[in-house]
């Protein structure tokens, strides 16, 4: 009986303020909250909360054939918190029905695992810690930031006592085999890994707006039957996406609620099928293959590696930057400069600075405050002057 698993990223990154030459010294608030909350809110307007009313209805109706996943970074949980405590609470009543699965990543959206073994570690188990605090789970699953995957991260994410963890269904990794299969990360013994199915994944994300696509309009029933079509095409079919394709990324005057509404029941008119988390395809499935994945992937952009973030100098300069002053915040051991610190890692800091404006273009744009990747480099080195002299003092 082959599963559906639905996997949703939440994440909203704590933007800087414009902060110049001159601030360097005097100024030590480095983030632009007015800007931040502006953006939640909106988004939560948009996305969050009727996403997550659409959600909880059709969970409460299908009473366990209908389940989900997310995960939250931990940086948009702390804005939750600050901005909108509503968004927080619809979250919880999701988590309520007993059929969400909450996942774990690292807690500041962060890449972490590339530069710092141990701040990985450290970041990993905040989130965990917050995750167990909020809604009572004790996640079994990880995902990195950005689907950001190798077989190095599987083999550490099983030593921290995971079952399962996603990635990327990459046609350079895949070859001829399936993202619709089960496998064992190279090196691991327990660990179990679930693929993308990115072109389904990407239909919904991507393209359901999109009038120029050859499948347009994209109904339930079209897509059902799509799915339905891979009745004995492996184990799951694994549907990951950004949470905010729901209302932010597709408006809902594209139908892409009513399309989240009728999904269920469309998919479950075939009896083959039933929806899964990624905890539970893990639980019912043995892997196919071992699979190897030696160099980083991501699911960001065409190419799908590490060049959104670290593709250019000024982003290897700023990351080199940014996790050099680990002992310093480490001898200094204050709780507000380890927060600092890490809010300063966030991924989309380095995101800001992409220069591929070619195929992903609008995708680098998309509530970037910055006029141009260099704006972005000097704003954020700036700030990171400050930050180390403050280290200093």
């Amino acid at each position: 009986m082959p599963s559906i698993c639905f996997y949703f990223q939440v994440h909203q990154p704590c933007r800087l303020r414009h902060y110049t030459f001159f601030d360097i010294g005097q100024e030590h608030h480095y983030e632009d909250d007015e800007h931040n909350g502006e953006i939640l809110n909106k988004v939560a307007e948009k996305c969050y909360l009727p996403a997550n009313a659409v959600l909880l209805d059709l969970l409460n109706k299908y009473r366990g054939d209908f389940r989900i996943a997310f995960s939250l970074s931990g940086v948009a949980l702390d804005q939750f918190e600050q901005f909108n405590p509503a968004v927080l609470d619809s979250f919880k009543r999701l988590a309520d029905t007993g059929c969400v699965e909450f996942l774990n990543e690292t807690y500041h959206h962060s890449l972490a695992f590339i530069f710092s073994a141990p701040e990985f570690r450290e970041q990993v188990e905040l989130h965990r810690q917050r995750i167990f605090k909020l809604f009572g789970q004790k996640a079994t699953t990880f995902r990195n930031t950005e689907l950001i995957y190798s077989d190095a991260i599987a083999r550490e994410v099983e030593d921290l006592g995971y079952k399962t963890i996603l990635a990327e269904g990459a046609d350079r990794i895949l070859g001829w085999r399936s993202p619709n299969s089960v496998y064992r990360p190279e090196g691991c013994r327990t660990l179990k890994l679930l693929l993308k199915n990115y072109r389904l994944s990407d239909d919904i994300a991507f393209r359901f707006s999109n009038r120029e696509w050859s499948e347009f309009p994209l109904t339930a029933a079209k897509f059902a039957r799509w799915v339905h079509q891979l009745d004995n095409a492996g184990d799951t079919i694994n549907l990951f996406m950004d949470y905010e394709t729901f209302g932010e990324h597709q408006w809902e005057e594209t139908g892409i609620f009513d399309f989240l509404r009728l999904i269920p029941a469309h998919i479950l008119a075939d009896p083959h099928f039933q929806f899964l988390t990624p905890a539970q395809v893990a639980q019912k499935s043995k892997p196919a293959a071992s699979l190897s994945v030696p160099e980083f992937m991501s699911w960001a952009d065409v190419e799908r590696d590490l060049t959104a973030w670290m593709g250019n100098d000024m982003q290897n300069d700023a990351l080199r930057s940014v996790y050099d002053l680990e002992s310093k915040v480490r001898a200094r051991n204050r709780k507000d400069l380890f927060h600092t610190w890490r809010r300063l890692q966030t991924s989309d800091h380095f995101y800001y600075m992409c220069t591929k404006w070619f195929a992903d273009g609008d995708v680098h744009k998309y509530f970037n405050p910055y006029s141009s990747p260099y704006d972005a480099y000097i704003n954020y080195m700036n700030v990171l002057t400050d930050f180390a002299e403050q280290l200093e003092s």
